[in-house]
Parts: structure tokens; sequence; C-alpha cells
């Protein structure tokens, strides 16, 4: 009595388990090492604009410091601490936008 429901998984499935998980984490690791990047990057260039026009010297050093955060974030996802990234990439977001109520 080896019907369907007792059978073994097949080749195909164990070779899609497998490398499912490998993807994913691949996956991950790009988006948080990306997405990290793109934003401190983008931080970068705002403390920049920021620090040539006339705005209080605390919006700049916010964009700063968030694109700091992002960073670290970015080194933190391509070594696979993907949940640490993600919340410091909030982190960091979340900084620069308290920076930007300063002006």
């Amino acid at each position: 009595m080896n019907g369907p429901a007792n059978s073994e998984p097949s080749d195909i499935q164990e070779e899609y388990d497998g490398h499912g998980l490998d993807v994913d984490a691949r996956r991950a690791r790009w988006t948080a090492s990306g997405t990290g990047a793109l934003l401190a990057l983008a931080g970068l260039a705002a403390a920049a604009l920021r620090a040539a026009g006339s705005d209080p010297a605390l919006v700049p050093t916010a964009y700063a410091f968030g694109a700091a955060v992002c960073a670290l974030a970015a080194v933190l996802g391509s070594r696979g601490r993907t949940r640490r990234a993600l919340w410091l990439l909030i982190v960091g977001v979340m900084v620069m936008a308290l920076g930007d109520q300063f002006d």
C-alpha cells in the first residue's frame, strides 16, 4: 500500500526545495545591500544640497547620519544579516525624515 500519500518526494521537488532557499537568501542579500547603498547615496546627496543652502546645521547632519546608517545596513545586508539590515534601513530613513522636519 504505497500510494501517493506515502511516497517519497520526487527528485524535482527535492531540487526545488534545496535551491529555493538559496535563491531567496541571495535575493534578500542583494535587495538589502542595493537598497542600503541607494538610500545612502540619496542621503549623502541631500546632505550636500542642504549644506549648500541656508538650512540649520542639524538638517544636513541628520541626512548624513541617516545615510551612514543606511550604508551600515548595506554592509550587513551583503553579509546575510538581512533582518538587521531592514531595521537599520527603517531607522536611517526615519532619521533623514526627522532631519527634514527641522527645516
